[in-house]
């Protein structure tokens, strides 16, 4: 029997490096972001490796959504799916998540607009994903009746096996302090646009300390739009799990 996990988080928020610490997993399969050629095919949005993205993955995303509800690759015990919230587009019916552990990851909006701004020059409220994010948490905490797990990338990164242990146990697998240390470089799991995203990642072995982007880099455009995003973001920080 397949444990499918479907994490859940915006863009610029540790989510490569969590996939990297679940990969490093024995029992563990990984995918990463498999509707973003089905979420630049319907919005025509021009991000970097474009053309390479929607030539690498299905644009159909009842075709993602069988897969995602399916074994994973190789049929291992559990299948981890990297997926950012903003490519749930109000098309996609939402029934696949059903079959899936739903946890969240979140990041202070003011670091991730910090981030996303050094690799693709303009962005929107959308495009970092919260509103869709506390969108997904209130449709799992009706189907659950109770919050899923929610954890904060900085938690990660200061206290990773701590804050890891806690993620595992809510999930109901047991931690493996494999998750702390991996090889550095590329994966063959790794999105064909990691060129563009992933420099930093491929660089690492682990988990390292918290990032200095805060909202003392933003320019007030950006700031406007850390300070629409952070209530959203502080509603699923009240529910954060705690190491």
């Amino acid at each position: 029997m397949t444990l499918r996990i479907a994490m859940w988080s915006g863009p610029r928020n540790i989510s490569t490096a969590m996939m990297r610490a679940f990969e490093n997993r024995p029992d563990t399969a990984v995918v990463d972001e498999p509707f973003y050629a089905a979420y630049l095919a319907a919005t025509g949005l021009d991000h970097p490796m474009r053309d390479e993205v929607l030539a690498s993955q299905s644009a159909d995303w009842t075709q993602v959504a069988a897969d995602m509800a399916g074994e994973g690759p190789g049929a291992a015990p559990v299948f981890y799916q990297k997926h950012m919230t903003h490519h749930m587009l109000p098309g996609i019916d939402l029934g696949w998540t059903a079959s899936c552990l739903n946890a969240f990851l979140i990041r202070d909006p003011a670091a991730v607009l910090a981030s996303y701004v050094r690799k693709r020059g303009e962005v929107t409220l959308a495009d970092i994903g919260v509103e869709r994010q506390g969108e997904l948490f209130d449709r799992e905490c009706d189907r659950l009746g109770k919050a899923p797990p929610v954890i904060e990338g900085a938690d990660v990164l200061a206290a990773p096996e701590e804050t890891l242990t806690a993620l595992c146990a809510a999930l109901g697998i047991r931690f493996s302090d494999r998750m702390l240390a991996w090889s550095a470089g590329p994966r063959d799991s790794d999105g064909v646009w990691a060129p563009a995203w992933y420099d930093a990642v491929e660089r690492s072995t682990g988990f390292g300390p918290p990032p200095a982007e805060t909202s003392a880099d933003l320019p007030d455009d950006l700031r406007r739009i850390a300070d629409q995003a952070r209530p959203l973001y502080a509603r699923l920080a009240a529910h954060k799990l705690v190491a």
